[in-house]
């Protein structure tokens, strides 16, 4: 028997500039019927920029959602067609100011399959350039720096909420420890 759950219809709810909506019936493996309620989003670049210090850039920004201040690590949506790794690039400028003359993928991730397709692409950045940040018109970002494990730390006391942060924080992390030589 397959696991697997066929759309029988799709509907169209809502179309945003960042978000869609779709209600898609499915028919189960046991044939019978429900409903799953999808956001759609083009995907984003998550980025983990080292200074040559050792010392992680993260920004801080307000999040309407949840009504709170998160210290996030730099990230932004994929526009439509553009490579994930350009996306990284262009985020970094972004949000802080620098750039990278070595962006490497790490690994991609879905951020919340239960109900969205958003497809996050996680890349470390070294051999960063300091510059000046040009963030959104609507981006109100203040840059932090900080250790490492300092980071770890945050995670495991609650003070790093942000799932994507948590996830690239603790993947570059176990990547810098199994690949000590780079």
């Amino acid at each position: 028997m397959t696991l697997r759950e066929n759309t029988i219809n799709s509907k169209r709810i809502y179309e945003g500039r960042i978000i869609s909506l779709r209600v898609d019936t499915v028919e189960l493996p046991d044939k019978k019927y429900s409903t799953r309620e999808i956001i759609e989003h083009p995907g984003a670049a998550v980025v983990v920029p080292i200074t040559s210090e050792g010392k992680i850039i993260m920004v801080k920004q307000f999040r309407k959602p949840v009504e709170d201040f998160l210290l996030e690590v730099p990230a932004g949506k994929l526009d439509k067609g553009e490579d994930p790794l350009l996306c990284a690039h262009r985020e970094l400028k972004e949000e802080t100011g620098y750039t990278s003359a070595n962006m490497q993928h790490l690994f991609t991730f879905f951020s919340s399959p239960g109900f969205a397709n958003e497809t996050m692409h996680l890349f470390l950045a070294r051999d960063l350039t300091v510059g000046e940040a040009v963030p959104d018109e609507d981006e109100y970002i203040e840059i932090e720096m900080h250790d490492l494990d300092q980071l770890i730390h945050m995670v495991f006391n609650g003070e790093i909420k942000d799932a994507k942060s948590i996830i690239a924080i603790l993947a570059v992390k176990q990547f810098l420890q199994s690949t000590p030589d780079l």
